[in-house]
């Protein structure tokens, strides 16, 4: 049997004695491979017995070598994150070893007993589950569909939100999914009554009054540390926006969504940025294409909950890191080898303190050559940002707490299209006044950040070259409030 051995050191029991699929290997399968290739799972074939890991022992020990599996997709020493996937050096050499060694069973005395795996949601019993409110029909053929499912959470209290697991009720066809907030009931005008859905490209619709988070493909569900949680204002509606990609056949989804609950109130309640360029170009045929959001400056001292990087088909590379006032970088993260299939939102270790002036820069590489397997485009051509799965984008979504209520505001008031700054009442409980003064203040703040993100020459007016580059989907929108505030170059 072959496999890619380079690059390991074989442990002292290769050396001597081949490893065992009992004593050795089996522990590490039960371990690492399991929990997805089980019946029922998401794992395309079992991986639970002898016979199953035997007969695909050369195939295993390549994914193994080359870290195709597990499907662990942050670098090593790029951020240390809870629920690692990654086997240990370890653990890669004895399994290269078992498969060297003709891959022996070895004494079933020696067999450790399977683990068994709850069913049901993986985060124990939700107190509350939600179902799309009637099976959504995805035809065959056509342009992704962005459907928004308007429902009522029917709560008569405030209530902090600690986790959540959303389930893709066909995953053939949910390529994302992300949960707004709505307590002022706006969606509800936007809403087919039949469906309780809308479809609507270019953002919700309404200004969300807060958001429970997002999932895509890989997501792994995990609850907020202790103390903290996601503030939802009672009486809200959750609007969960599903973007649908056809399949070539004819689907039907009806996806769920489990909430938990805080036991009792948080002592901080987490806020999260979004780090996005909002317009690129990727020239056909480029294989190393550079793209880089604008540095964005904290102004005030963080703590770093999580990180979630998102990009699409056309993705080979992303890494973020903060460079700190004394010009010291911290690595936040980087996947060296992006999969739009395999996505997730990861949560650190230990959360990282980032100080007042700190820099988060985010540098992406994006394949648009024939080299690119995944390209769907033959011959390749121009791809720009969009909301279409055959478009692109490049965004990184960052959650952190704060010492105080005051400097919460402040972070989500930065320039940089923080998804925060257009939420008023999405972090924390706010009396009626401070509701009314961050509406007052809603339209300074969505045209500092967007002209932060479109005036490139930094000169305070958009010329119309810039305002070329302006979101197809918004512009009608957006232009009306520019030439309101003077920002309009004649």
């Amino acid at each position: 049997m072959t496999s890619l051995l380079l690059g390991f050191t074989l442990s002292p029991l290769s050396l001597g004695e081949t490893p065992t699929w009992s004593k050795d290997v089996a522990p590490i399968v039960y371990k690492h491979c399991l929990g997805c290739h089980r019946t029922g799972s998401v794992g395309p074939f079992e991986l639970r017995t002898y016979k199953d890991v035997s007969r695909r022992a050369d195939f295993l020990g390549d994914m193994v070598a080359s870290n195709k599996m597990p499907p662990w997709k942050p670098e090593a020493g790029h951020g240390s994150f809870k629920d690692e996937m990654r086997l240990s050096d370890k653990e890669k050499a004895t399994f290269a070893a078992w498969v060297a060694g003709d891959a022996p069973e070895g004494d079933a005395k020696d067999l450790p007993p399977q683990p068994i795996f709850a069913k049901g949601w993986k985060l124990g019993q939700p107190d509350k589950v939600i179902t799309i409110p009637k099976p959504f029909d995805v035809p065959a053929e056509g342009k992704d569909i962005y459907q928004y499912f308007v429902i009522p959470l029917e709560l008569t209290q405030d209530e902090a939100l600690v986790g959540y697991e959303f389930e893709p009720g066909n995953a053939k066809v949910v390529h994302h999914s992300i949960m707004y907030l709505d307590h002022t009931h706006s969606a509800r005008k936007i809403m087919d009554p039949k469906t309780q859905s809308y479809h609507r490209f270019g953002g919700p619709g309404f200004v969300p009054t807060g958001s429970l988070g997002a999932w895509t493909p890989g997501a792994r569900p995990s609850m907020l540390p202790k103390g903290t949680g996601r503030y939802i204002k009672k009486e809200s509606d959750l609007v969960i926006q599903i973007h649908y990609h056809p399949s070539g056949k004819p689907e039907t989804d009806q996806s769920r969504l489990a909430l938990y609950y805080a036991k009792t109130p948080p002592e901080q309640y987490v806020g999260s940025v979004l780090i996005r360029p909002r317009y690129f170009v990727i020239p056909a045929g480029e294989s190393k294409h550079i793209v880089e959001t604008k540095p964005i400056r904290l102004p005030v001292d963080v703590t770093v909950l999580s990180i979630a990087p998102h990009m699409h088909l056309l993705g080979k590379e992303i890494k973020v890191i903060a460079q700190l006032p004394n010009g010291k970088e911290i690595p936040l993260i980087w996947i060296r080898d992006w999969d739009f299939n395999w996505q997730g939102s990861y949560f650190y270790m230990d959360p990282i303190d980032l100080p007042a002036g700190t820099v988060i820069k985010t540098k992406a590489i994006y394949n648009n050559s024939t080299s690119n397997p995944k390209n769907p485009n033959h011959p390749p051509k121009v791809v720009t940002w969009g909301e279409e799965t055959t478009d692109e984008m490049l965004m990184c979504l960052i959650s952190v707490i704060t010492k105080t209520k005051e400097d919460m505001k402040k972070f989500l008031e930065m320039p940089g299209g923080p998804i925060g700054s257009m939420m008023p009442g999405s972090v924390f409980p706010e009396t009626p006044e401070e509701i009314a003064e961050a509406k007052k203040n809603r339209g300074k703040i969505i045209l500092q950040t967007l002209m932060w993100q479109f005036d490139k020459n930094e000169d305070g007016f958009l010329s119309r070259e810039e305002i070329q580059e302006l979101p197809k989907e918004n512009r009608d929108q957006i232009l009306p409030l520019l030439r309101v505030m003077g920002k309009l170059k004649d």
